[in-house]
Protein backbone atom coordinates (compact mmCIF):
# COMPACT_ATOMS: atom_id res chain seq x y z
CA UNK A 1 0.00 0.00 0.00
CA UNK A 2 2.91 2.58 1.12
CA UNK A 3 4.24 2.35 -2.65
CA UNK A 4 0.81 2.72 -4.01
CA UNK A 5 0.63 5.82 -2.40
CA UNK A 6 3.93 6.71 -3.22
CA UNK A 7 3.54 6.78 -6.64
CA UNK A 8 -0.83 7.14 -7.27
CA UNK A 9 -1.01 9.81 -4.79
CA UNK A 10 -1.56 12.33 -7.20
CA UNK A 11 -4.35 10.97 -9.12
CA UNK A 12 -5.72 9.75 -5.67
CA UNK A 13 -5.71 13.80 -4.54
CA UNK A 14 -7.38 14.59 -7.68
CA UNK A 15 -10.19 11.95 -7.57
CA UNK A 16 -10.96 12.85 -3.63
CA UNK A 17 -11.13 16.09 -5.02
CA UNK A 18 -13.38 15.46 -7.57
CA UNK A 19 -15.53 12.93 -5.52
CA UNK A 20 -15.45 15.56 -2.64
CA UNK A 21 -16.80 18.39 -4.93
CA UNK A 22 -19.39 16.13 -6.19
CA UNK A 23 -20.76 15.20 -2.67
CA UNK A 24 -20.77 18.70 -1.58
CA UNK A 25 -22.83 19.70 -4.48
CA UNK A 26 -25.37 16.93 -3.89
CA UNK A 27 -25.80 17.38 -0.18
CA UNK A 28 -25.79 21.28 -0.77
CA UNK A 29 -28.74 21.06 -3.30
CA UNK A 30 -30.37 18.28 -1.74
CA UNK A 31 -30.97 19.88 1.72
CA UNK A 32 -32.26 23.44 -0.35
CA UNK A 33 -34.76 21.46 -2.04
CA UNK A 34 -35.60 19.66 1.36
CA UNK A 35 -36.36 23.03 3.53
CA UNK A 36 -36.54 26.09 1.22
CA UNK A 37 -40.14 27.28 1.72
CA UNK A 38 -40.47 28.34 -1.97
CA UNK A 39 -40.76 24.06 -2.53
CA UNK A 40 -42.89 23.23 0.57
CA UNK A 41 -46.05 22.50 -1.78
CA UNK A 42 -43.73 20.84 -4.10
CA UNK A 43 -42.42 18.64 -1.67
CA UNK A 44 -46.47 17.69 -0.40
CA UNK A 45 -46.84 16.39 -3.56
CA UNK A 46 -43.52 14.52 -4.60
CA UNK A 47 -41.71 14.34 -1.50
CA UNK A 48 -37.42 13.41 -1.12
CA UNK A 49 -37.91 12.97 -4.91
CA UNK A 50 -37.84 16.12 -5.14
CA UNK A 51 -34.16 17.00 -3.93
CA UNK A 52 -32.86 13.52 -5.06
CA UNK A 53 -33.90 14.90 -8.83
CA UNK A 54 -32.30 18.43 -8.27
CA UNK A 55 -29.38 17.24 -6.23
CA UNK A 56 -28.42 15.04 -9.08
CA UNK A 57 -28.92 17.21 -11.55
CA UNK A 58 -26.98 19.80 -10.03
CA UNK A 59 -23.55 17.07 -9.78
CA UNK A 60 -24.83 16.65 -13.65
CA UNK A 61 -23.80 20.34 -14.80
CA UNK A 62 -20.84 20.04 -12.90
CA UNK A 63 -19.64 17.25 -14.39
CA UNK A 64 -21.11 17.88 -17.92
CA UNK A 65 -18.33 21.00 -17.06
CA UNK A 66 -15.56 18.75 -16.72
CA UNK A 67 -16.04 16.37 -19.64
CA UNK A 68 -14.48 18.43 -22.37
CA UNK A 69 -11.67 19.42 -20.59
CA UNK A 70 -9.46 16.22 -20.89
CA UNK A 71 -10.27 15.87 -24.58
CA UNK A 72 -9.01 19.08 -25.53
CA UNK A 73 -5.87 17.86 -27.05
CA UNK A 74 -4.35 21.34 -27.87
CA UNK A 75 -4.78 22.56 -24.50
CA UNK A 76 -3.71 19.59 -22.64
CA UNK A 77 -0.53 19.79 -24.81
CA UNK A 78 -0.32 23.51 -24.21
CA UNK A 79 -0.26 22.73 -20.37
CA UNK A 80 1.94 19.82 -20.44
CA UNK A 81 4.71 22.44 -22.31
CA UNK A 82 4.04 25.16 -19.41
CA UNK A 83 6.63 25.74 -17.15
CA UNK A 84 4.11 24.64 -13.85
CA UNK A 85 3.35 21.47 -15.81
CA UNK A 86 7.53 20.69 -16.17
CA UNK A 87 7.99 18.62 -12.78
CA UNK A 88 7.23 14.98 -14.39
CA UNK A 89 4.30 14.67 -11.25
CA UNK A 90 2.27 16.97 -12.87
CA UNK A 91 3.11 16.13 -16.42
CA UNK A 92 2.11 12.51 -15.61
CA UNK A 93 -1.51 13.71 -14.52
CA UNK A 94 -2.00 15.24 -17.81
CA UNK A 95 -1.37 12.19 -19.57
CA UNK A 96 -4.14 10.21 -17.65
CA UNK A 97 -6.55 12.94 -18.93
CA UNK A 98 -8.73 9.93 -20.86
CA UNK A 99 -8.81 7.93 -17.26
CA UNK A 100 -10.07 11.44 -15.68
CA UNK A 101 -12.40 11.52 -18.68
CA UNK A 102 -13.57 7.73 -18.41
CA UNK A 103 -14.09 9.06 -14.36
CA UNK A 104 -16.07 11.97 -14.77
CA UNK A 105 -18.24 9.81 -17.19
CA UNK A 106 -19.06 7.00 -14.93
CA UNK A 107 -19.77 10.19 -12.48
CA UNK A 108 -22.54 11.48 -15.32
CA UNK A 109 -23.62 8.07 -15.33
CA UNK A 110 -24.31 7.57 -11.81
CA UNK A 111 -26.39 10.94 -11.42
CA UNK A 112 -28.22 10.47 -14.79
CA UNK A 113 -29.40 7.22 -13.10
CA UNK A 114 -30.57 8.90 -10.04
CA UNK A 115 -31.98 11.62 -11.66
CA UNK A 116 -33.89 9.39 -14.24
CA UNK A 117 -35.40 7.48 -11.72
CA UNK A 118 -36.19 10.75 -9.15
CA UNK A 119 -38.28 12.18 -12.05
CA UNK A 120 -40.22 9.07 -13.07
CA UNK A 121 -41.24 9.15 -9.87
CA UNK A 122 -41.92 12.68 -9.40
CA UNK A 123 -44.42 11.80 -12.86
CA UNK A 124 -45.87 9.21 -11.15
CA UNK A 125 -46.62 11.22 -7.94
CA UNK A 126 -47.87 14.12 -10.06
CA UNK A 127 -50.22 11.91 -11.43
CA UNK A 128 -51.41 10.36 -8.35
CA UNK A 129 -52.32 13.52 -6.89
CA UNK A 130 -55.30 14.17 -8.85
CA UNK A 131 -56.52 11.05 -7.53
CA UNK A 132 -58.77 11.45 -4.47
CA UNK A 133 -56.81 9.21 -2.46
CA UNK A 134 -53.96 11.51 -2.72
CA UNK A 135 -55.83 13.91 0.35
CA UNK A 136 -57.47 17.19 -0.61
CA UNK A 137 -54.92 19.77 -0.61
CA UNK A 138 -52.87 17.60 -2.73
CA UNK A 139 -56.07 17.77 -5.19
CA UNK A 140 -55.74 21.31 -4.10
CA UNK A 141 -52.63 21.73 -5.68
CA UNK A 142 -53.08 19.95 -8.89
CA UNK A 143 -56.77 22.01 -9.74
CA UNK A 144 -54.60 25.52 -9.67
CA UNK A 145 -53.91 26.57 -13.09
CA UNK A 146 -56.70 25.13 -14.45
CA UNK A 147 -58.73 28.81 -14.89
CA UNK A 148 -57.18 30.84 -17.32
CA UNK A 149 -53.95 33.13 -16.90
CA UNK A 150 -53.45 31.28 -13.61
CA UNK A 151 -49.60 29.71 -12.74
CA UNK A 152 -49.83 26.10 -12.20
CA UNK A 153 -47.84 23.37 -9.94
CA UNK A 154 -48.74 20.18 -11.67
CA UNK A 155 -47.46 19.52 -15.23
CA UNK A 156 -49.62 16.71 -15.26
CA UNK A 157 -53.19 18.83 -15.92
CA UNK A 158 -55.65 15.70 -16.47
CA UNK A 159 -55.81 11.95 -13.87
CA UNK A 160 -57.39 10.42 -17.30
CA UNK A 161 -54.47 10.82 -19.44
CA UNK A 162 -51.35 8.84 -19.77
CA UNK A 163 -48.17 10.63 -17.45
CA UNK A 164 -45.58 9.42 -19.46
CA UNK A 165 -47.02 9.91 -23.01
CA UNK A 166 -48.07 13.47 -22.03
CA UNK A 167 -44.42 14.23 -20.44
CA UNK A 168 -42.73 12.93 -23.32
CA UNK A 169 -44.62 16.09 -25.57
CA UNK A 170 -43.26 18.64 -23.27
CA UNK A 171 -39.79 19.92 -23.68
CA UNK A 172 -38.39 18.68 -20.60
CA UNK A 173 -39.72 15.14 -21.40
CA UNK A 174 -38.63 14.96 -24.88
CA UNK A 175 -34.86 16.57 -24.40
CA UNK A 176 -34.53 14.45 -21.56
CA UNK A 177 -35.51 10.96 -23.87
CA UNK A 178 -32.59 12.21 -26.45
CA UNK A 179 -30.15 13.07 -23.99
CA UNK A 180 -30.89 9.76 -22.35
CA UNK A 181 -30.51 7.62 -25.33
CA UNK A 182 -27.36 9.53 -26.76
CA UNK A 183 -25.90 8.98 -23.17
CA UNK A 184 -26.26 5.20 -23.41
CA UNK A 185 -25.35 5.14 -27.32
CA UNK A 186 -21.95 6.80 -26.10
CA UNK A 187 -21.21 4.53 -23.27
CA UNK A 188 -22.14 1.41 -25.06
CA UNK A 189 -20.09 2.34 -28.09
CA UNK A 190 -16.84 3.19 -25.65
CA UNK A 191 -16.08 -0.36 -24.08
CA UNK A 192 -12.84 -1.44 -25.17
CA UNK A 193 -14.00 -4.21 -27.47
CA UNK A 194 -15.74 -1.33 -29.83
CA UNK A 195 -13.08 0.58 -29.97
CA UNK A 196 -10.43 -1.86 -30.69
CA UNK A 197 -12.31 -3.68 -33.28
CA UNK A 198 -14.91 -1.31 -34.75
CA UNK A 199 -13.19 2.36 -34.24
CA UNK A 200 -15.96 3.78 -36.78
CA UNK A 201 -18.70 3.54 -34.54
CA UNK A 202 -17.05 4.50 -31.54
CA UNK A 203 -16.19 7.47 -33.89
CA UNK A 204 -19.31 8.31 -34.94
CA UNK A 205 -21.74 7.73 -31.88
CA UNK A 206 -19.04 9.65 -28.99
CA UNK A 207 -19.51 12.89 -31.49
CA UNK A 208 -23.69 12.18 -30.24
CA UNK A 209 -22.27 14.36 -27.76
CA UNK A 210 -22.86 17.59 -30.03
CA UNK A 211 -26.69 16.48 -29.81
CA UNK A 212 -26.02 16.15 -26.15
CA UNK A 213 -25.31 19.24 -25.10
CA UNK A 214 -28.00 21.25 -27.30
CA UNK A 215 -30.92 18.87 -25.67
CA UNK A 216 -29.51 19.76 -22.27
CA UNK A 217 -29.38 23.50 -22.91
CA UNK A 218 -32.73 23.07 -23.73
CA UNK A 219 -34.22 20.63 -21.09
CA UNK A 220 -34.06 22.86 -18.36
CA UNK A 221 -36.04 25.38 -20.77
CA UNK A 222 -38.97 22.92 -19.93
CA UNK A 223 -39.22 24.01 -16.47
CA UNK A 224 -40.46 20.67 -15.06
CA UNK A 225 -40.22 21.19 -11.84
CA UNK A 226 -41.77 24.53 -10.10
CA UNK A 227 -41.99 26.56 -6.24
CA UNK A 228 -43.49 29.37 -5.34
CA UNK A 229 -42.50 32.80 -6.55
CA UNK A 230 -41.06 35.41 -4.45
CA UNK A 231 -43.82 37.35 -4.62
CA UNK A 232 -46.27 35.03 -3.37
CA UNK A 233 -44.20 33.53 -0.73
CA UNK A 234 -44.74 37.75 0.36
CA UNK A 235 -48.43 37.37 0.49
CA UNK A 236 -48.72 33.78 0.89
CA UNK A 237 -47.39 32.05 4.32
CA UNK A 238 -46.70 28.45 3.80
CA UNK A 239 -46.16 27.25 7.74
CA UNK A 240 -49.94 28.59 7.87
CA UNK A 241 -51.97 28.63 4.78
CA UNK A 242 -50.68 25.14 3.78
CA UNK A 243 -52.90 23.70 7.49
CA UNK A 244 -55.69 26.42 5.92
CA UNK A 245 -55.84 25.43 2.10
CA UNK A 246 -59.71 25.57 2.22
CA UNK A 247 -59.65 29.23 3.05
CA UNK A 248 -57.52 30.16 0.10
CA UNK A 249 -60.01 31.89 -1.83
CA UNK A 250 -62.20 33.29 0.78
CA UNK A 251 -59.30 35.30 2.89
CA UNK A 252 -56.87 37.37 2.13
CA UNK A 253 -54.12 35.93 4.62
CA UNK A 254 -54.07 32.85 1.93
CA UNK A 255 -54.33 33.99 -1.42
CA UNK A 256 -53.75 31.53 -4.11
CA UNK A 257 -50.08 30.70 -4.30
CA UNK A 258 -48.25 31.43 -8.09
CA UNK A 259 -46.00 28.99 -8.98
CA UNK A 260 -43.26 29.35 -11.43
CA UNK A 261 -40.13 27.17 -12.83
CA UNK A 262 -36.53 28.04 -12.42
CA UNK A 263 -34.73 29.51 -15.17
CA UNK A 264 -32.77 27.50 -17.43
CA UNK A 265 -28.98 27.02 -15.78
CA UNK A 266 -27.31 23.94 -17.69
CA UNK A 267 -26.16 26.69 -20.45
CA UNK A 268 -24.29 28.76 -17.72
CA UNK A 269 -22.05 25.29 -16.74
CA UNK A 270 -21.06 24.21 -19.90
CA UNK A 271 -20.46 27.45 -22.16
CA UNK A 272 -16.96 28.05 -20.98
CA UNK A 273 -16.39 24.02 -22.25
CA UNK A 274 -18.26 24.24 -25.45
CA UNK A 275 -16.41 27.67 -26.31
CA UNK A 276 -13.10 26.03 -25.66
CA UNK A 277 -14.46 22.65 -28.16
CA UNK A 278 -15.38 24.80 -30.70
CA UNK A 279 -11.56 26.80 -30.84
CA UNK A 280 -10.23 22.81 -30.86
CA UNK A 281 -12.09 22.63 -33.90
CA UNK A 282 -11.36 25.79 -35.31
CA UNK A 283 -7.84 25.14 -34.67
CA UNK A 284 -8.10 21.79 -36.42
CA UNK A 285 -9.98 22.96 -39.35
CA UNK A 286 -7.24 25.48 -40.17
CA UNK A 287 -4.86 22.74 -39.70
CA UNK A 288 -7.04 20.78 -42.00
CA UNK A 289 -6.39 23.10 -45.11
CA UNK A 290 -2.84 23.19 -44.83
CA UNK A 291 -0.88 20.95 -47.40
CA UNK A 292 0.48 17.57 -46.15
CA UNK A 293 3.14 16.24 -49.49
CA UNK A 294 3.75 12.59 -48.82
CA UNK A 295 7.65 12.14 -49.74
CA UNK A 296 7.31 8.27 -49.37
CA UNK A 297 5.11 5.40 -48.99
CA UNK A 298 6.29 1.28 -47.70
CA UNK A 299 4.75 -1.40 -47.29
CA UNK A 300 6.10 -3.45 -45.03
CA UNK A 301 5.25 -7.47 -44.90
CA UNK A 302 3.52 -7.61 -41.61
CA UNK A 303 1.18 -5.75 -42.44
CA UNK A 304 2.64 -2.14 -41.32
CA UNK A 305 1.96 0.94 -44.02
CA UNK A 306 4.74 3.38 -43.27
CA UNK A 307 3.55 6.53 -44.90
CA UNK A 308 7.06 9.86 -45.05
CA UNK A 309 4.82 13.26 -45.25
CA UNK A 310 5.86 17.18 -45.01
CA UNK A 311 4.12 20.02 -43.95
CA UNK A 312 5.36 23.97 -43.35
CA UNK A 313 5.79 24.66 -40.21
CA UNK A 314 5.22 21.22 -38.55
CA UNK A 315 7.57 20.44 -35.17
CA UNK A 316 7.16 17.84 -33.04
CA UNK A 317 9.11 16.23 -30.46
CA UNK A 318 9.92 12.91 -29.56
CA UNK A 319 6.92 10.54 -28.34
CA UNK A 320 4.49 12.67 -29.89
CA UNK A 321 1.13 11.49 -31.95
CA UNK A 322 -0.88 13.12 -34.99
CA UNK A 323 -4.61 12.66 -36.09
CA UNK A 324 -4.57 11.81 -39.70
CA UNK A 325 -7.89 12.48 -41.99
CA UNK A 326 -7.88 11.07 -45.59
CA UNK A 327 -10.77 12.71 -47.30
CA UNK A 328 -11.48 10.37 -49.36
CA UNK A 329 -12.38 8.06 -47.31
CA UNK A 330 -14.64 9.92 -44.70
CA UNK A 331 -14.62 13.36 -44.87
CA UNK A 332 -15.27 13.57 -40.35
CA UNK A 333 -13.32 10.52 -39.03
CA UNK A 334 -9.79 11.21 -37.79
CA UNK A 335 -7.57 8.44 -36.36
CA UNK A 336 -4.70 8.66 -33.91
CA UNK A 337 -1.40 7.63 -34.69
CA UNK A 338 2.13 7.87 -33.02
CA UNK A 339 5.07 9.86 -34.64
CA UNK A 340 8.32 7.10 -35.27
CA UNK A 341 10.36 9.86 -36.75
CA UNK A 342 12.67 11.93 -35.14
CA UNK A 343 12.47 15.64 -34.34
CA UNK A 344 15.72 16.16 -36.41
CA UNK A 345 14.53 14.51 -39.86
CA UNK A 346 13.61 16.72 -42.71
CA UNK A 347 10.08 14.89 -42.64
CA UNK A 348 7.98 12.93 -39.81
CA UNK A 349 6.19 9.65 -40.64
CA UNK A 350 3.83 7.55 -39.08
CA UNK A 351 3.27 3.38 -39.30
CA UNK A 352 0.25 1.88 -39.47
CA UNK A 353 -0.94 -1.46 -39.28
CA UNK A 354 -3.66 -2.52 -40.51
CA UNK A 355 -6.68 -3.80 -38.10
CA UNK A 356 -10.05 -1.94 -38.65
CA UNK A 357 -12.37 -0.70 -41.66
CA UNK A 358 -10.63 2.61 -41.80
CA UNK A 359 -7.00 1.21 -41.83
CA UNK A 360 -7.77 -1.29 -44.18
CA UNK A 361 -9.51 1.07 -46.56
CA UNK A 362 -6.11 3.19 -46.23
CA UNK A 363 -4.14 0.36 -47.47
CA UNK A 364 -6.30 -0.30 -50.70
CA UNK A 365 -6.02 3.90 -50.82
CA UNK A 366 -2.77 3.73 -51.49
CA UNK A 367 -2.17 0.62 -52.99
CA UNK A 368 -0.46 -1.39 -50.39
CA UNK A 369 -2.87 -4.18 -49.99
CA UNK A 370 -1.60 -5.27 -54.02
CA UNK A 371 1.81 -3.84 -53.25
CA UNK A 372 1.26 -1.76 -56.41
CA UNK A 373 1.91 1.77 -55.71
CA UNK A 374 0.58 4.74 -57.14
CA UNK A 375 2.22 7.69 -58.06
CA UNK A 376 3.12 10.68 -55.91
CA UNK A 377 0.40 12.63 -57.57
CA UNK A 378 -2.58 10.16 -57.90
CA UNK A 379 -1.84 9.57 -53.70
CA UNK A 380 -4.75 10.00 -51.82
CA UNK A 381 -4.72 13.53 -49.63
CA UNK A 382 -4.16 13.71 -46.08
CA UNK A 383 -4.58 15.75 -43.38
CA UNK A 384 -2.87 16.61 -39.81
CA UNK A 385 -3.92 17.67 -36.99
CA UNK A 386 -1.10 17.86 -33.90
CA UNK A 387 1.32 17.07 -32.84
CA UNK A 388 0.18 16.38 -29.67
CA UNK A 389 2.03 15.68 -26.24
CA UNK A 390 2.09 12.00 -24.94
CA UNK A 391 3.87 10.18 -22.01
CA UNK A 392 6.97 8.68 -23.95
CA UNK A 393 7.50 12.48 -24.62
CA UNK A 394 8.86 12.15 -20.69
CA UNK A 395 11.58 9.63 -21.49
CA UNK A 396 14.51 12.47 -21.65
CA UNK A 397 13.05 13.44 -18.08
CA UNK A 398 14.63 11.02 -16.42
CA UNK A 399 18.54 9.59 -16.06
CA UNK A 400 17.16 6.19 -16.30
CA UNK A 401 14.21 5.03 -18.47
CA UNK A 402 12.65 1.65 -19.07
CA UNK A 403 10.09 1.67 -22.39
CA UNK A 404 8.03 -1.08 -22.97
CA UNK A 405 6.07 -1.74 -26.16
CA UNK A 406 3.84 -4.37 -27.14
CA UNK A 407 3.55 -5.06 -30.92
CA UNK A 408 2.95 -2.02 -32.25
CA UNK A 409 2.90 -0.55 -30.13
CA UNK A 410 6.62 0.13 -30.77
CA UNK A 411 5.73 2.98 -32.96
CA UNK A 412 6.29 5.77 -30.09
CA UNK A 413 10.03 4.38 -29.23
CA UNK A 414 11.13 4.29 -32.76
CA UNK A 415 10.50 8.07 -32.73
CA UNK A 416 12.25 7.79 -29.20
CA UNK A 417 15.56 5.86 -30.00
CA UNK A 418 15.84 7.89 -33.50
CA UNK A 419 16.06 11.02 -31.25
CA UNK A 420 18.77 9.50 -28.97
CA UNK A 421 20.71 8.44 -32.04
CA UNK A 422 20.27 11.59 -33.94
CA UNK A 423 21.29 13.86 -30.71
CA UNK A 424 24.50 11.53 -29.63
CA UNK A 425 25.54 11.18 -33.11
CA UNK A 426 24.51 13.97 -35.17
CA UNK A 427 24.44 16.67 -32.78
CA UNK A 428 26.71 15.53 -30.23
CA UNK A 429 24.16 16.62 -27.23
CA UNK A 430 25.03 15.68 -23.83
CA UNK A 431 21.93 14.09 -22.48
CA UNK A 432 20.37 13.62 -18.85
CA UNK A 433 19.10 10.65 -19.65
CA UNK A 434 22.02 7.87 -18.57
CA UNK A 435 20.75 4.30 -19.64
CA UNK A 436 17.31 3.13 -21.60
CA UNK A 437 15.91 -0.50 -21.16
CA UNK A 438 14.30 -1.28 -23.84
CA UNK A 439 11.66 -4.14 -23.91
CA UNK A 440 9.86 -5.23 -26.99
CA UNK A 441 7.56 -8.08 -27.01
CA UNK A 442 6.01 -9.27 -30.22
CA UNK A 443 4.52 -12.46 -31.55
CA UNK A 444 4.74 -12.25 -35.29
CA UNK A 445 8.32 -12.67 -36.28
CA UNK A 446 7.87 -10.43 -39.70
CA UNK A 447 6.69 -7.90 -37.72
CA UNK A 448 10.28 -7.00 -36.35
CA UNK A 449 11.18 -5.81 -39.76
CA UNK A 450 11.06 -2.33 -39.87
CA UNK A 451 11.88 -1.71 -36.27
CA UNK A 452 14.92 -4.24 -36.67
CA UNK A 453 17.30 -1.78 -38.85
CA UNK A 454 16.84 1.30 -36.69
CA UNK A 455 18.18 -1.07 -33.24
CA UNK A 456 21.31 -2.23 -35.88
CA UNK A 457 21.89 1.42 -36.37
CA UNK A 458 21.67 2.57 -33.07
CA UNK A 459 23.42 -0.62 -31.47
CA UNK A 460 26.51 -0.03 -34.29
CA UNK A 461 26.28 3.65 -33.56
CA UNK A 462 26.38 3.55 -29.71
CA UNK A 463 29.54 1.15 -29.64
CA UNK A 464 30.89 3.45 -32.37
CA UNK A 465 30.94 6.12 -29.50
CA UNK A 466 31.95 4.28 -26.82
CA UNK A 467 28.50 4.33 -25.76
CA UNK A 468 27.23 0.43 -26.17
CA UNK A 469 26.27 0.23 -21.90
CA UNK A 470 23.64 3.37 -22.72
CA UNK A 471 20.92 1.13 -24.82
CA UNK A 472 20.17 -2.58 -23.14
CA UNK A 473 17.35 -4.08 -25.30
CA UNK A 474 15.23 -7.30 -24.74
CA UNK A 475 13.35 -8.47 -27.48
CA UNK A 476 10.51 -11.00 -26.59
CA UNK A 477 8.67 -13.24 -29.19
CA UNK A 478 5.73 -15.15 -28.28
CA UNK A 479 4.20 -17.01 -30.71
CA UNK A 480 6.00 -19.32 -33.42
CA UNK A 481 5.43 -22.03 -35.78
CA UNK A 482 7.61 -25.84 -36.34
CA UNK A 483 9.16 -24.35 -39.31
CA UNK A 484 10.47 -21.16 -37.45
CA UNK A 485 11.43 -23.28 -34.60
CA UNK A 486 13.81 -25.54 -36.91
CA UNK A 487 15.18 -22.68 -38.27
CA UNK A 488 16.17 -20.76 -35.13
CA UNK A 489 17.68 -24.02 -33.44
CA UNK A 490 19.50 -24.32 -36.26
CA UNK A 491 21.21 -20.46 -36.02
CA UNK A 492 21.22 -20.90 -32.80
CA UNK A 493 25.55 -20.75 -32.24
CA UNK A 494 25.10 -17.83 -35.02
CA UNK A 495 26.99 -14.25 -33.77
CA UNK A 496 23.73 -12.22 -34.81
CA UNK A 497 20.04 -13.51 -34.06
CA UNK A 498 18.83 -14.83 -37.02
CA UNK A 499 15.44 -12.86 -37.05
CA UNK A 500 16.51 -9.29 -36.20
CA UNK A 501 20.24 -9.11 -36.91
CA UNK A 502 21.12 -7.85 -33.67
CA UNK A 503 24.15 -9.47 -32.19
CA UNK A 504 21.49 -9.47 -28.44
CA UNK A 505 19.42 -12.82 -29.35
CA UNK A 506 15.56 -12.40 -29.31
CA UNK A 507 14.78 -14.07 -26.41
CA UNK A 508 11.33 -16.72 -26.63
CA UNK A 509 8.35 -16.50 -24.80
CA UNK A 510 7.32 -13.84 -22.37
CA UNK A 511 9.60 -11.42 -19.84
CA UNK A 512 9.58 -12.48 -15.78
CA UNK A 513 8.89 -8.88 -15.06
CA UNK A 514 9.58 -9.74 -11.43
CA UNK A 515 12.82 -10.58 -12.29
CA UNK A 516 13.63 -7.83 -14.88
CA UNK A 517 12.42 -5.18 -12.32
CA UNK A 518 14.26 -6.54 -9.27
CA UNK A 519 17.32 -6.55 -11.73
CA UNK A 520 17.23 -2.46 -12.62
CA UNK A 521 16.12 -2.21 -9.15
CA UNK A 522 19.54 -3.44 -7.96
CA UNK A 523 21.05 -1.71 -10.71
CA UNK A 524 19.92 1.75 -10.03
CA UNK A 525 19.35 1.57 -5.93
CA UNK A 526 18.99 5.51 -5.56
CA UNK A 527 17.21 6.49 -8.67
CA UNK A 528 14.35 7.46 -9.94
CA UNK A 529 13.15 5.79 -12.67
CA UNK A 530 10.72 6.34 -15.72
CA UNK A 531 8.92 3.78 -17.38
CA UNK A 532 7.27 4.22 -20.38
CA UNK A 533 4.88 1.30 -22.28
CA UNK A 534 2.50 1.34 -24.88
CA UNK A 535 0.39 -1.97 -25.55
CA UNK A 536 -2.96 -3.66 -23.95
CA UNK A 537 -4.43 -2.94 -20.76
CA UNK A 538 -4.27 -5.84 -19.09
CA UNK A 539 -0.13 -6.00 -19.73
CA UNK A 540 -0.53 -2.17 -18.31
CA UNK A 541 -1.96 -2.86 -15.18
CA UNK A 542 0.65 -5.94 -14.58
CA UNK A 543 3.57 -3.41 -15.23
CA UNK A 544 1.82 -0.62 -12.96
CA UNK A 545 1.45 -3.58 -10.03
CA UNK A 546 5.29 -4.13 -10.59
CA UNK A 547 6.14 -0.24 -10.69
CA UNK A 548 4.24 0.30 -6.90
CA UNK A 549 5.81 -2.83 -5.68
CA UNK A 550 9.33 -2.33 -6.40
CA UNK A 551 9.31 0.95 -5.37
CA UNK A 552 10.98 1.54 -1.95
CA UNK A 553 9.51 3.23 0.85
CA UNK A 554 12.23 5.63 1.29
CA UNK A 555 12.00 8.22 -1.16
CA UNK A 556 15.78 8.62 -1.39
CA UNK A 557 16.07 4.66 -2.40
CA UNK A 558 14.92 3.74 -5.81
CA UNK A 559 11.18 4.89 -7.16
CA UNK A 560 9.99 3.80 -10.30
CA UNK A 561 7.09 5.92 -11.95
CA UNK A 562 4.83 4.51 -14.28
CA UNK A 563 3.60 6.20 -17.76
CA UNK A 564 0.92 4.65 -20.25
CA UNK A 565 0.08 5.87 -23.64
CA UNK A 566 -3.52 6.96 -24.12
CA UNK A 567 -4.79 8.80 -27.24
Amino acid sequence: MTYWILNESPSVILFLLWLGINLYLFIDTFNWYEDDDAYLYTRVMLGSTLAWARASATCLNFNFLLILLPVSRNLISFLRGTSFCYRGILRRQLDKNITFHKTVAYGVAVNATIHIIAHLINIERYHLSHSKQAGELNNKLSSIGKNPNESYLNPIRNYDTNAITEILTTTAGMTGLLITVSFILIMTSSRDIITRSFYEVFWYTHHLFVVFYIGLVLHGMGRFIRGQTPQSLLLHNVTYCKDHYLEWETTAQCPVPQFSGNDPVAWKWVLSPVILYICERMIRLWRFQQEVVITKVVSHSSGVLELHMKKRGFKMAAGQYIFLQCPSISQLEWHPFTLTSAPGEEFFSVHIRSVGDWTKALFNAFGAEEKVFQETWKLPRLAVDGPFGAAATDVFQYQISVCIAAGIGVTPFASILKSIWYKCYTLNTELSLEKVYFYWICRDPSAFEWFADLLCLLEAQMAEKGKAHFLSYHIFLTSWDESQATHIALHKDEKVDVITGLKQKTFYGRPNWDTEFKQIAENHPSDSIGVFFCGPKTLSKILQKKCNWYSSADPRSVQFYYNKESF
